[in-house]
């Protein structure tokens, strides 16, 4: 522990505090991750954390007035099924993304659809002139919107306006360029984020207000700053896409009043976003004639049942390594599927490149995806495609064994509502309802392989 009086300095991936800086972490290994720390000696007084500090109110004796108002949804069918429902007052969120992939054009639109139900809403810019903003709303057909808008980084500002405004819902874009003139640190430090932070969360649970606060992140795709961060704010939604395809994908890290993993799916237009009500029928909408390599995979993000493809290429390697390349699925899973093949089906890769790819920019991270992908590994090694009215799911053990996966019947109904007619599943499980498909059972890999491919 550095002593008392002397800088001292954070790891702003994993948070292990040294007495001097240095180019790596000795705790996580990061490069270029440990920023000089200022400890908030001279912060707010007390009294800034509410005057209910210390009270303790009895559970079972929660009357109307301690109990939380009700949700508020938006409209934004995407919106709100990513936030559980609607927005909860008091709770503080934080949103996540690249560059210019539209956070602060769904944040807008949000904002407007909040206040057309009602809602005070306040929209505080750290990187935008109001006459920008409004500009920016002008062009998604939201000039009349009742949102009152500003232009402030300094946090003493923005906590004495919301303090006189008393907003409903309140956007914050973003921490990284909000400072406290209590912190001698500069914008964007470890330091300056948390202190916004915790101030700007404190004043949500204090004055009953919900409060959004963008992130910037870093070329990992984490929110830059300190992981504390994430921890203090009730919600954290990450704002993912490819900027080749025009869809955009809501999808919620953390969560303490909903699911956590739901997605909501947006798709980028001109006039701003759109929602998708039917993200599986536009993960396959480029799927043209089914050729080796492509398998649909029926998978579960959140609540919601989401069909999507795997593509895979097998080609003989010129190097002496052959390559394992990984789109959209985790490469270290990929591997041991491979290893699964050889060993217990005898079926090697050795020489041969591979690659893999979810279609669409789609990111899927279930196990029950283990089944389509080595469907597909095998559909282009053997350069044999697959009846394109199936749909694969299924989780593989070391062992070459299928393990049944949850909501079976939620994914066989969506393949179903697409028009799929026949489904490759796993063995065990609950007995589903499978009227319009035909079920094929598995019981382990190497049956699936000679069932399918007639080899293994």
């Amino acid at each position: 522990m550095a002593r008392p009086g002397k800088p001292t300095f954070v790891c702003a991936e994993c948070g292990n505090t040294t007495s001097k800086w240095s180019g790596r972490c000795e705790a996580c290994g990061a490069w270029n991750a440990i920023q000089e720390d200022v400890p908030l000696s001279t912060g707010p007084a007390a009294k800034t954390l509410g005057s209910e500090r210390g009270r303790t109110v009895p559970l079972s004796d929660l009357s109307a007035r301690e109990a939380p108002p009700p949700r508020t949804a938006c409209g934004l069918s995407e919106l709100d099924r990513v936030l559980g429902g609607g927005l909860v007052p008091a709770s503080a969120i934080l949103v996540g993304g690249d560059p210019g992939i539209g956070k602060s054009t769904l944040l807008l639109q949000a904002a407007a659809a909040f206040a057309s139900r009602g809602l005070k809403v306040v929209y505080i810019s750290g990187e935008e002139a109001s006459a920008q903003i409004r500009m920016r709303a002008q062009r998604l057909g939201l000039g009349d919107a009742t949102v009152a808008l500003g232009a402030e980084t300094n946090l003493r500002d923005i906590l004495t306006t919301l303090e006189a405004e008393r907003p409903d819902f309140a956007i914050i874009d973003s921490v990284q360029t909000m400072w406290a003139d209590h912190v001698a640190s500069a914008p964007g430090s470890v330091a300056q984020v948390r202190a916004a932070a915790h101030e700007l969360t404190s004043f949500a649970k204090r004055r009953n207000t919900a409060i959004v606060m963008v992130g910037h992140v870093t070329k990992d795709g984490q929110i830059a700053g300190p992981r504390v961060v994430e921890h203090m704010v009730d919600t954290v939604l990450y704002f993912e896409g490819e900027r080749g395809h025009q869809f955009r994908i809501l999808r919620a890290v953390k969560n303490r009043f909903g699911p956590a993993d739901e997605i909501g799916v947006f798709e980028m237009t001109g006039a701003g976003l759109a929602e998708v009500t039917n993200p599986s029928a536009l993960f396959l909408s480029e799927r043209g004639t089914p050729s080796p390599g492509s398998v649909v995979f029926s998978g579960i993000e959140g609540t919601r049942p989401v069909l999507c493809e795997f593509q895979a290429l097998v080609a003989p390697t010129p190097h002496a390594q052959p390559r394992r390349q990984t789109v959209g699925w985790d490469g270290g899973r990929l591997s041991m599927i491979l290893a699964v093949l050889e060993a217990r089906c005898g079926i090697p890769f050795t020489g041969l490149d591979v690659y893999l790819n979810v279609a669409g920019g789609m990111k899927v991270t279930e196990p029950a995806a283990d089944l389509a992908v080595a469907a597909a590994l095998l559909s282009a090694r053997e350069d044999a495609a697959l009846p394109p009215e199936t749909v694969v799911f299924g989780e593989i053990s070391l062992s070459g064994a299928l393990r049944p996966v949850s909501q079976t019947e939620n994914r066989l109904k969506e393949a179903r509502k697409l028009g799929f007619s026949a489904a490759i599943a796993p063995e065990g499980g609950k007995t589903v309802d499978a009227s319009g498909l035909r079920l094929t059972r598995m019981n382990d890999l190497a049956s699936f392989v000679g069932e399918v491919f007639g080899a293994g």
